[in-house]
């Protein structure tokens, strides 16, 4: 493991005041979203759906790193060009998801285990051969009665430092995303507490397994009721309660924390990372950026509609969406920027 190498990717991902975009929808997940607006879900259709997104200019101004899915990385522009080097071209660094999806966990009813690390060591030398710098593993958590046990907390947890370990050992950066979900009637506090619970035995493991911490990055949700939780607090204390508990759990020595959007609006994603870093600035140990995947990628693909006539149209829509987000970074993001859009 050269760590000199994973502190300049990480430099490159975090040390910017740019974010990671997630286009890595496995084709389960993108035929879904294709069948929705009546798009065909078909390999060529997924193709110039993102070609869409790699080729539209100017979005490494606010996009530092890319994560594709393994059919993406493969792909070529209708040209011939491989559409990994439009992202290099534009100064984006390329990722890769490396995980086979979560799966039912035994015995542990409604729970679930990511899946992936068998013969993920080969997957990694190949991945690098085609140019990836990063990787990404999700580890899936539900809220719910007797949930999430501590079974699946330790098993998701031990999972991503495995991963996270054959990462670096690869001299790739370790995107780790524990993600609990928004799914529930659950209060802000409850998922407060299983957040903390969470990574903190995350972190263990990850110490345990001798991940190098200035060479990762952190992908967790933001602390939030769920989503049928009656009360719903404001974007000022979802914000202090984020901060709070990833500054009991988080060390400091990470040097970035990606927010997923988590089905939140891309409004809303944006206005509480925007809140994060302009009520904290300066105070915070790493960098608060995001890894947004549906919250920038919306409103392009409802535009796009896998007409090539909308192309130019979806392309400055993804590229608005990727300008808030990056100013959201900064504290400098406005809604007023929605309304003059509209």
């Amino acid at each position: 493991m050269e760590t000199k190498d994973l502190i300049s990717t990480v430099n490159d991902l975090v040390g910017t005041q740019k974010g990671i975009l997630a286009m890595d929808e496995s084709t389960p997940t993108c035929n879904k979203r294709f069948a929705k607006l009546g798009i065909p879900e078909t390999e060529e259709c997924r193709r110039s759906y993102r070609e869409m997104i790699v080729t539209t200019a100017g979005l490494g101004k606010h996009i530092s790193g890319a994560i594709l899915y393994d059919e993406t990385i493969r792909q070529t522009a209708k040209d011939g060009t491989p559409l990994i080097q439009f992202l290099k071209d534009e100064g984006i660094v390329p990722g890769i998801k490396v995980d086979a999806g979560a799966k039912a966990l035994p015995g542990h009813e409604g729970e679930k285990i990511t899946e992936g690390l068998d013969g993920l060591r080969g997957r990694l030398a190949e991945y690098t051969k085609l140019g990836a710098r990063f990787c990404k593993w999700r580890g899936v958590l539900s809220i719910g009665e007797g949930m999430p046990s501590r079974t699946c907390i330790e098993a998701n947890a031990e999972t991503l430092a495995r991963y996270a370990a054959l990462c670096q050992e690869a001299g790739l950066v370790p995107i780790v995303e524990p993600e609990i979900l928004m799914d529930g009637d659950h209060t802000m506090q409850r998922f407060f507490e299983v957040s903390e619970e969470v990574l903190r035995t995350v972190f263990n493991k990850l110490y345990l397994h001798g991940i190098f911490l200035e060479g990762m990055i952190l992908k967790p949700a933001m602390i939030l009721p769920g989503e049928s939780c009656s009360k719903q607090e404001s974007v000022e204390e979802v914000s202090e309660a984020t901060v709070k508990c990833f500054m009991r759990t988080v060390p400091a020595a990470v040097p970035g924390i990606a927010f997923l959007s988590g089905g939140q609006s891309s409004e809303i994603a944006t206005t509480r990372l925007n809140t994060m870093n302009r009520m904290f600035k300066g105070q915070l140990p790493w960098k608060l950026t995001f890894s947004f995947g549906r919250a920038i990628q919306a409103p392009a693909l409802e535009i796009w509609k896998g007409d090539d006539i909308n192309v130019s149209a979806a392309q400055e829509a993804l590229l608005f969406r990727a300008k808030c987000s990056q100013l959201a970074c900064i504290g400098e993001y406005s809604e007023d920027m929605e309304t003059a859009k509209a």
